[in-house]
């Protein structure tokens, strides 16, 4: 295997289906009025270039005549207003440009977790986990980049070549129309050279910077086990060719960006040579004035800065809808209307959430049931009924596919053969955190005090509930020497407590977790002697209270606590 291929990623393919820029910009809450302020404030400043540049010319042709200083007076302070307000609208432009992006980002990154949480876990399973961070990061910030560098240099363009095209008109009517071809042409030609390249580019770019974000978290997550293993040599080889993958990505829209910047400045030069040589005329047959002649002769310097922006606004298009598309691949079916409901992964899991209403204590019942990642051998078809207040473990060798089954189980993937039932209704999203909870093996701790990670749970969670549970655990001495007990922040990962306060930390989340049905990947990891039995007893309460529980593990010892045990290696 060469390190290039290494860098590929494992998410299927995603289709070309028609976006949907309408409903997108719904969903970023971006309001129109907020757009036509920022094109607005782009078209003073750059506006006011424009006009700087015809005042300047007019100055410096009536300066040559040497008038009294005061015809020139009026000039000289409009010189000096255009000058301030080119400055002074770019920074409001600035301001309320990106007040809009970053608050349409702010929106469509609740917007995409809302959707996850809603589409169930299946395609978000299906992505490594350094892609899943370059969605949520990197692409949504690229779709909030289509209002600051794609929309509105594409309005300020064309607004600003109307204005220039009608100082120029007022003039010399001629002039202008050749203006106008100019400009048309220079947009024309730098877009549609631009065209090609920014949609093969956008696609390699962005599934290159996906890449690197993968390789780059995967090494750094790895670290230890890469040193341990001798493999650092080649996560820093998959690391380089996903940086080589995105120079070549970068590369390909060069030089077809060359050609429309030097068919911008072809353009330009054009206009200039005709402006000139029909103001030259105008003068000699026509009587244009000196001061005249110099406004048509250099005003379209200024005319092309605005035209300029339009190849940079067309790669962004191409970037940001890229990004939507894969945003929107994550998050598919997630919302009846709307941009985000939209793309689904073709060919991926997926699970369609049941009409039949799922009782909030009933039977979970396993028919037939096998799992399998796609390219995967089905796991051992199970067949079990779990009675509220019942157990069941599942054991197997490493590899076997013993947590994919709980996925299966969980609502979380799509079953390979057979259904898991919940009163008589298949789980799905419907059921996922409501009716049927999960505690994987490494489930995440936040960055936030211990009371707030106990609340993923339940968001409802009171300090003396955190308490209670954290007892059940035998936590309780532990909490007791925490300065600042349920307000003590835990680092990012878990990488501020111990293996064993961290595995109870999230068998702590499943006694809060009201789900009257709960899934435990591997819960004897990292426990001693105390925790085990801590375990047993947690177990013990939760079926008390009625509540069902499906155990995955390799600890054969902790089977006591499960009426059943089903192994995976059809045995």
């Amino acid at each position: 295997m060469t390190p290039r291929s290494l860098a590929k990623p494992r998410s299927p393919a995603q289709p070309q289906q028609r976006l949907d820029w309408r409903a997108l910009l719904r969903d970023a809450e971006v309001k129109p009025v907020r757009v036509l302020l920022s094109v607005g404030a782009g078209t003073m400043a750059l506006g006011s270039a424009v006009g700087l540049a015809a005042v300047a010319a007019w100055m410096i042709a009536k300066a040559a005549g040497m008038p009294s200083p005061a015809e020139l007076g009026l000039a000289a302070v409009a010189v000096r207003f255009f000058g301030i307000a080119r400055g002074l609208f770019r920074y409001l432009e600035r301001l309320v440009s990106h007040e809009t992006a970053l608050g349409g980002v702010v929106a469509l990154r609740t917007r995409t977790y809302e959707g996850v949480a809603r589409t169930g876990a299946s395609r978000v399973l299906g992505l490594r986990r350094g892609d899943i961070v370059a969605r949520m990061g990197g692409d949504i910030d690229a779709m909030g980049d289509a209002v600051v560098r794609s929309l509105i240099p594409l309005g300020v363009a064309g607004t600003v070549s109307l204005l220039s095209i009608a100082i120029t008109t007022a003039y010399l009517p001629v002039a202008g129309a050749t203006l106008a071809g100019c400009l048309v042409a220079a947009a024309v030609l730098s877009g549609l050279m631009t065209w090609r390249s920014a949609r093969t580019a956008a696609h390699a770019g962005t599934a290159a910077a996906a890449r690197v974000s993968t390789a780059t978290l995967e090494a750094i997550d790895g670290a230890a086990e890469h040193r341990v293993w001798g493999t650092s040599g080649a996560a820093a080889d998959e690391l380089r060719a996903a940086d080589l993958d995105a120079e070549d990505a970068a590369e390909l829209s060069a030089r077809p960006a060359a050609w429309a910047a030097a068919s911008l400045q072809a353009a330009q030069g054009a206009a200039l040579v005709l402006a000139l040589w029909l103001a030259v005329s105008a003068a000699r047959h026509a009587g244009l004035p000196p001061t005249d002649t110099a406004v048509v002769t250099l005003l379209p310097l200024a005319a092309f800065e605005a035209v300029s922006a339009v190849p940079a606004a067309v790669q962004q298009a191409f970037r940001s809808a890229v990004a939507a598309r894969r945003v929107q691949a994550m998050v598919g079916g997630a919302e009846p209307e709307g941009a985000m409901a939209r793309g689904a992964v073709e060919g991926a899991p997926g699970l369609a959430a049941s009409d039949a209403p799922v009782p909030a204590t009933a039977p979970l019942r396993l028919e037939g049931l096998s799992a399998a990642w796609p390219g995967m051998l089905p796991t051992v078809p199970v067949t079990a009924t779990i009675e509220p207040g019942g157990a069941l473990g599942i054991v197997g060798r490493t590899g076997i596919g013993k947590t994919t089954l709980l996925l299966t189980i969980a609502g979380a993937l799509a079953p390979a053969q057979g259904k898991a039932l919940v009163g008589g209704a298949p789980v799905g999203p419907d059921t996922v955190g409501r009716v049927v909870a999960m505690t994987p093996e490494d489930a995440h701790l936040f960055g936030t005090t211990l009371l707030e990670n106990l609340r993923v749970a339940d968001g409802a969670v009171t300090e003396h509930q955190a308490r209670a549970a954290l007892e059940a655990v035998q936590l309780g001495p532990w909490l007791d020497s925490l300065p600042a007990g349920l307000d003590t922040r835990l680092g990012s990962g878990g990488n501020t407590v111990s293996g064993g306060e961290r595995r109870r930390l999230l068998l702590a989340r499943a006694v809060l977790c009201p789900a009257p049905i709960h899934l435990i990947d591997e819960p004897a990891e990292h426990l001693d002697a105390d925790g085990i039995d801590a375990l047993r007893a947690l177990v013990a309460a939760m079926r008390r209270q009625g509540k069902s529980v499906v155990i995955v593990t390799h600890d054969l010892g902790i089977l006591d606590v499960v009426d059943r045990v089903v192994s995976l290696d059809g045995s």
